[in-house]
C-alpha cells in the first residue's frame, strides 16, 4: 500500500526513501497490526504484471548473481527486435493516469515495477540470493519465504513449497494448499477469501552455508525450473 501511494521515478518526483525505510516508520505501521481483527485498508488496486523469469547462480568462489527479467504481460509489447529476436516489454502498463500521483505517466518517466531480485547477507557476506516472481505478489512472496526459513526453520525447498496467500483488491487470494481451519480463521477476522485460480508466483533460492562449505538450492514447483549443482 505504501509503495503504491508514495513511490515514482525519483528523477521526476521526490521520494522520501530515508523516511520510508526508517525503523520508526516501520514500527509506527507495525503497531497498527492486530491479530484479532482485519484492519480497514484502502484498496489501491495496483496493476498485475505476471510474466517474469528469475535465476540465481553461486560459483565456487561464492560470487552470487540474483537476476529477474520480465516482459510484464504475455508477449510484452508484442514488438520484437529485428536484430536480436528479443521481445520488448510493456512495463509502461505499470503507470497510473491519476494526475498528481507519484507514478502518473509522463514523458521520459520510468514506471513503477515489481522487479526485485534479492540477496540476504550476514556479517558482510552473502548467505542467500533469491527471488519470488508473481507481479504484485513479489514483495509478499519474498517475506513469506524468509519468514518460513528464519522464523519457522524451513529449509530452502520447504520454504518455497509452503502454500501461499495474497491480499489483492480487497480479497485474500489463497492457494488450495492452505488448510481449511486457517481459511475459517481468516474469515472470522473479517477477511473475504477466495481460492486463487492457478499458483501464486514462483521462486528460486540458494542457501550458502559458510561453516559447512555447502550450497543448498531450491526451485518452485509452481513454475518451470530446477535446482542444479556441478
Amino acid at each position: 500500500m505504501m509503495r503504491e501511494q508514495h513511490i515514482g521515478d525519483p528523477s521526476h518526483v521526490d521520494v522520501d526513501v530515508v523516511r520510508i525505510l526508517a525503523r520508526e516508520f516501520a514500527e509506527e505501521h507495525a503497531s497498527k497490526i492486530s491479530m484479532e481483527r482485519l484492519r480497514d485498508l484502502p484498496n489501491v488496486a495496483p496493476p498485475m504484471n505476471p510474466s517474469t523469469v528469475y535465476i540465481t547462480v553461486v560459483d565456487s568462489d561464492r560470487n552470487v548473481c540474483s537476476f529477474i527479467n520480465s516482459i510484464a504481460h504475455s508477449f510484452g509489447s508484442a514488438i520484437v527486435s529485428n536484430k536480436t529476436g528479443i521481445l520488448l516489454q510493456n512495463r509502461g502498463g505499470g503507470f497510473r493516469i491519476q494526475p498528481g500521483h507519484p507514478n502518473c505517466i509522463a514523458p521520459g518517466k520510468r514506471p513503477l515495477h515489481t522487479i526485485i531480485p534479492s540477496l540476504v547477507t550476514k556479517a558482510g557476506r552473502s548467505v542467500m540470493p533469491f527471488g519470488v516472481m508473481g507481479g504484485q505478489y513479489q514483495p509478499v512472496g519474498q517475506v513469506h519465504v524468509l519468514t518460513n526459513m528464519l522464523d519457522y526453520g524451513c529449509d530452502v525447498q520447504e520454504a518455497i513449497d509452503m502454500p501461499r496467500g495474497l491480499h489483492y483488491e480487497g480479497v485474500y487470494q489463497l492457494e488450495d494448499g492452505v488448510p481449511a481451519d486457517i481459511v475459517e480463521g481468516l474469515k472470522k477476522l473479517g477477511h473475504q477469501t477466495t481460492s486463487v485460480v492457478g499458483p501464486l508466483g514462483g521462486g528460486q533460492a540458494i542457501w550458502i552455508d559458510w561453516d559447512k562449505g555447502t550450497l543448498t538450492g531450491g526451485s518452485d514447483p509452481r513454475k518451470d525450473g530446477c535446482a542444479l549443482g556441478y
